[in-house]
């Protein structure tokens, strides 16, 4: 048995992969499902030694995965309603991604709760005893203050130096802390799947199960309609939301967190992410955080899903009221409809608690087995922790083997000063880390692919290569919506399409 040990996903691989398959032969795992929880499982088995077969029925982190706030945050929020163990996991797993595995995705992003007349000086004294609990945890996970600095008082000029567009006449000052800025969810999926296929996992797309049985998984490739079994040893299901088609059993209940999309001009151009309390909710807070691509990402929401699985959920005109609203509390000029250029939601597969808000359910991940199936389900957990959901999954499966994902550089990681060196355009150091010569390379003989897809968007041409050639993108929505991120604001998306259509054909 032969393992392809490159970390590029592509056509040949995809149809070498399923050939072996189909031709017999047998795995140690199957994986259901390629969002981040079951690309961090792939990733987690393989390194341990096992052999790997992920199946995801779309698109890498065609989910809730690549729906996020893009944020790799240390659990504030879940401080406020008690979760200290989700927020002592959240920093330690913040901390092995800014500093081991994924540097050149997750930075340090400072944000600003101002103090005005929605943030009562009680409130506010109550915020930052919060803050200041979370920086305890960030110097327990070994987090440095050179990575994350710590929290303090600021003035109301050195605020409104952060965010211009702060209603100036009550604010008397603000809490500045700091957090992780995720700068893409789905580069980070895309990474630890091609980490995973490095460590000689199979990453099959496109590729949807069927049936499982105990020792067997029939697959139905969705590009040619053939089918086949998989011989394995050990199931897998990370379907988030949808785990429960697989294992009835398990009953969820999905939240939904509903984000709008404003440019970042809109806002005077935040220094910093903007959190605003939501009146009359103690534990809830509405952001504002810069991309670095000129957009401004508002959310979130956290509302029970009762619709449909099979459609991707829409933002409703009631959640774009909420988010706009609850920020606008603190700013000199309202932000209404006008200002909103794109929008997206996803869906949290929350464990069902018997009718509970899903504002009060747990988000520890939890791990249930099929008696019958033997199919072990992972569901709940959150981004910022996938390799800690990974690891006990793992576990479940192969005890007396060691995790090794702690210490381990995804694709693309290295130390911040030597990606900071790197003589390549800033969006690809940003995206693409020590890769970036890489991707820049695939402009050779032709500079245009260096520059943006069309006026104002800012992906570039050798995005789009590189996406075929080595990330495993099969149409213009995988490179589109989720290699680039361009079909958060349609109106970029429909400008970048033909130049795209032209670099794939």
């Amino acid at each position: 048995m032969t393992r392809t040990r490159s970390s590029s996903l592509n056509d040949g691989r995809r149809t070498a992969e399923i050939d072996r398959l189909d031709g017999g032969e047998a795995v140690d795992l199957v994986v259901i499902g390629g969002g981040i929880t079951g690309a961090g499982v792939a990733l987690d088995a393989a390194t341990r030694g096992l052999h790997v077969a992920l199946v995801e029925r779309r698109d890498l982190a065609s989910g809730t995965s690549g729906l996020s706030s893009k944020l790799a945050h240390g659990g504030l929020r879940y401080l406020r309603q008690g979760e200290v163990a989700v927020a002592w996991e959240s920093a330690r797993e913040r901390h092995i991604l800014m500093t081991r595995t994924a540097p050149h995705l997750v930075r340090p992003m400072p944000f600003v709760a101002p103090l005005d007349a929605a943030m009562r000086p009680t409130y506010g004294a109550f915020a930052e005893t919060g803050i200041r609990v979370g920086d305890i945890m960030r110097a327990a996970a070994g987090t440095r203050r050179s990575t994350l600095p710590g929290p303090r008082r600021i003035g109301a000029d050195e605020a409104l130096r952060l965010i211009p567009s702060l209603r100036a006449d009550d604010l008397r000052g603000g809490i500045l802390f700091w957090d992780g800025k995720l700068e893409d969810d789905v580069r980070l999926v895309i990474a630890v799947a091609r980490t995973a296929a490095a460590n000689g996992a199979m990453i099959l797309t496109y590729c949807d199960a069927i049936d499982v049985e105990r020792g067997r998984v029939t697959i139905r490739d969705t590009v040619s309609g053939r089918r086949f079994e998989i011989a394995t040893t050990h199931i897998v299901n990370a379907t988030g939301v949808w785990a429960d088609c697989l294992a009835p059993g398990v009953h969820l209940a999905p939240s939904k967190g509903s984000h709008v999309i404003v440019r970042a001009h809109s806002l005077g151009n935040l220094r910093a992410s903007l959190v605003v309390p939501v009146a009359g909710e103690s534990a809830r807070w509405v952001g504002a955080t810069p991309t670095g691509d000129g957009h401004v990402i508002v959310g979130v929401t956290d509302e029970p899903y009762h619709g449909s699985l099979g459609e991707q959920p829409k933002v409703t005109p009631a959640e774009e009221r909420y988010l706009l609203e609850a920020l606008s509390r603190a700013l000199e000029v309202p932000l209404d409809h006008g200002d909103v250029i794109g929008s997206y939601a996803g869906l949290r597969p929350l464990l069902s608690a018997g009718g509970e808000s899903t504002r009060d359910l747990s988000r520890r991940h939890a791990i249930v087995e099929d008696p019958r199936t033997g199919m072990v389900t992972v569901v709940g957990g959150k981004l910022t922790t996938y390799r800690r959901m990974a690891q006990d999954t793992v576990d479940r499966i192969a005890p007396d083997r060691r995790s090794r994902t702690a210490a381990l550089p995804l694709v693309g990681a290295a130390p911040p000063s030597v990606v900071r060196g790197l003589d390549v355009p800033e969006r690809l150091r940003r995206r693409y880390g020590i890769e970036a010569p890489a991707v820049m390379s695939l402009a050779a003989g032709d500079p245009s692919l260096l520059g943006p897809l069309a006026e104002g968007v800012a992906a570039l041409g050798v995005e789009i290569l590189f996406g075929v050639l080595h990330e495993g993108a099969r149409t213009l929505d995988d490179l589109l919506d989720r290699r680039v991120r361009l079909g958060l604001v349609p109106a970029d998306r429909r400008a970048a399409e033909s130049a795209a259509a032209r670099l794939v054909a």
